[in-house]
């Protein structure tokens, strides 16, 4: 079948500009940004630790701030992304030209296999069942994120008292047709979770030469014969930022970047 998905065009000289849709309120962004999946968690908390807005994106139907601030030490710039693929890379975009070359992401994920509500996962490659990848990187199955980056979340992970799961993600643009059959095959991959960005932003990040990891902490599960919503991971919201941000810091308090594992 000839399909237009499979069309990629490795040119790097866009037509569209990523810079079209923000402007930069003083100096460039810093290095590593933090972005979010969180909601109100990570609006609050950049309110309340004095972080400004460096960059505000117009995606004409609503405008998505980019802040920046200092966290213990270290300058970060933060973003609350849309949930989708699509929409999160246009904030990315912005960021990755402005400055930032490594970004941390954290939001939560469905379970496809027995996973306690809350449990904290590292995504090592994600599956390319959505449309955004494909405009970055070759057809191909799977996207790996960054091992250094990968490494700093599990650090602030474990300094917390708290481990990171390496995992494979499913990352899908249709949440209501996430069906029964497709769970199953996704499971038989390897995909422990399924999310609706990161195999988009690690592509993003790769074809501009940045560097992308990502913490998921499990949020519903599909891994019993019905859909169960539990709470949404909520209490897990907090604890998930903080981890992100440290992981940022750690990154950024390294000469090279590289973060050794733990243990």
């Amino acid at each position: 079948m000839d399909l237009p998905i499979l069309e990629y065009d490795p040119d790097a000289q866009d037509l569209i500009r990523p810079g079209l849709l923000t402007r930069l309120a003083g100096d460039r962004l810093p290095r590593v940004g933090v972005v979010t999946f969180l909601g109100d968690i990570s609006r609050d908390w950049v309110a309340e630790h004095g972080f400004h807005v460096a960059s505000p994106v117009d995606l004409v139907t609503s405008v998505y701030p980019i802040w920046t601030g200092s966290y213990d030490g270290v300058d970060l710039a933060i973003a609350e992304l849309p949930v989708g693929a699509p929409a999160a890379v246009l904030i990315v975009e912005q960021m990755l030209l402005l400055g930032v070359d490594t970004i941390v992401a954290v939001g939560s994920c469905g379970a496809l296999v027995h996973v306690d509500e809350g449990e904290f996962l590292l995504p090592v490659r994600a599956l390319r069942d959505e449309g955004t990848s494909y405009h970055y990187l070759p057809p191909a199955r799977w996207v790996e994120t960054d091992a250094a980056v990968r490494e700093a979340c599990r650090s602030a992970l474990e300094a917390r008292g708290l481990k990171g799961t390496d995992c494979d993600t499913w990352t899908t643009d249709g949440f209501f047709r996430e069906t029964s059959g497709l769970v199953a095959k996704r499971r038989d991959e390897g995909c422990m979770v399924v999310e609706m960005e990161c195999a988009a932003l690690a592509a993003c990040a790769q074809f501009r030469g940045a560097r992308y990891g990502q913490i998921l902490y499990s949020a519903d599960t599909l891994a019993g014969e019905e859909h169960d919503i539990r709470d949404w991971g909520h209490a897990t919201r907090g604890t998930a930022l903080l981890a992100a941000l440290d992981a940022a810091r750690l990154l950024l308090s390294t000469p090279d970047g590289h973060v050794d594992r733990v243990g």
